[in-house]
């Protein structure tokens, strides 16, 4: 009979064994994410069949619930992926909660959300991913789509801003310029992106921020893929008012393809300077900036369906992926 274990330390993980494809968290990621209970399923041999973290004290807000937080799941399959999405959502109703999302491995700095519509463009680089029978372990359990998301793909580079020339001239008078990463203040740049992160991501959907130690650790595993001409900076007066981070999409090189297309992974603004047009310059210049480096596609990645972003995005280029995230009442 697969029997419940409560997992209280990294060294407990180390002693696990998962069973076919199914792999213990790992202890770096038990320590940093910080969740409030992680449990596994264990068959009659012994063997992991599916995992799963909770989390309830820090959570992000919602209006008019509590939340409960399911994340860093995996499970072997459908029977073991039952009993530990049941005791999840007892447990989480059991601290108080009254919605529990998932996945989400605590926050949406982290992996989160399940593709629900794979298309038939490749993964790209740093694209969250999961077996597609994920999605419906979750829908058994009595779970729905709460939010979508989106990533689309520019096949020529095409995208562009209406009245690019009025709009360059306007945001000129205001004082704003525009520059690229400099590699050799590579820390201090991060630290820019972060308090950018940070102040001009408050308002989206479930936010919560992260320390700084752990966005500079984030973003130090991908620094020697990061060229500089396509991470840029928004200033006036030498205050940075948004950034826009892109990047090369290296699975397509991992696969022996071309390595054509540039992955635009985020971008923020500040409140105070939203609707000036300086999002839209920034996608122009970093698509612009793309060409010139010999790219010829670009991927606008992992939009939430109500963003400013995809609004823009949508003027050009198909959708390639779909994804969601789940809710579900509690009692």
């Amino acid at each position: 009979m697969p029997s419940l274990l409560l997992i209280e330390s990294p060294e407990q993980l180390e002693s696990l064994a998962g069973a076919g494809d199914i792999t213990p968290l790992g202890g770096t990621e038990f320590s940093l994410h910080a969740p409030d209970t992680h449990w596994v399923v264990l068959d009659e041999q012994g063997k992991m069949t599916a995992r799963v973290s909770l989390w309830w004290s820090a959570v992000p807000p919602y209006p008019g619930e509590r939340l409960g937080v399911i994340g860093h799941y995996a499970a072997l399959d459908a029977a073991s992926a039952a009993q530990l999405l049941a005791h999840s959502c007892r447990e989480l109703a059991s601290r108080g909660c009254t919605l529990a999302i998932g996945p989400m491995d605590g926050n949406t700095w982290r992996k989160y959300r399940f593709v629900t519509e794979r298309g038939t463009e490749p993964p790209f680089f740093l694209e969250p991913d999961n077996p597609d029978d994920y999605p419906r372990h979750f829908e058994t359990a009595g779970f729905a789509s709460l939010a979508r998301y989106y990533s689309n793909l520019d096949p020529d580079l095409g995208w562009s801003i209406r009245n690019a020339t009025q709009l360059e001239a306007r945001i000129s008078k205001l004082g704003i310029t525009f520059r690229h990463l400099d590699q050799e203040d590579f820390e201090n740049e991060l630290k820019r992106i972060y308090d950018l992160s940070v102040a001009g991501f408050g308002n989206n959907f479930l936010y919560t921020p992260i320390s700084r130690e752990e966005f500079q650790l984030m973003y130090e595993k991908i620094r020697p893929f990061i060229m500089p001409e396509l991470v840029l900076f928004a200033e006036q007066e030498g205050k940075h008012v948004g950034f826009l981070f892109a990047l090369p999409d290296m699975l397509r090189a991992q696969r022996g393809e071309a390595l054509d297309t540039v992955i635009l992974k985020s971008m923020a603004v500040l409140p105070e300077w939203n609707g000036k047009g300086i999002g839209g310059l920034l996608m122009a210049r970093a698509t612009a900036n793309a060409g010139e480096l010999g790219f010829r596609r670009a991927i606008h990645a992992l939009m939430h369906e109500d963003n400013t972003s995809r609004g823009m995005s949508g003027r050009h280029g198909i959708k390639i992926r779909q994804y969601s995230l789940f809710a579900r009442r509690l009692p």
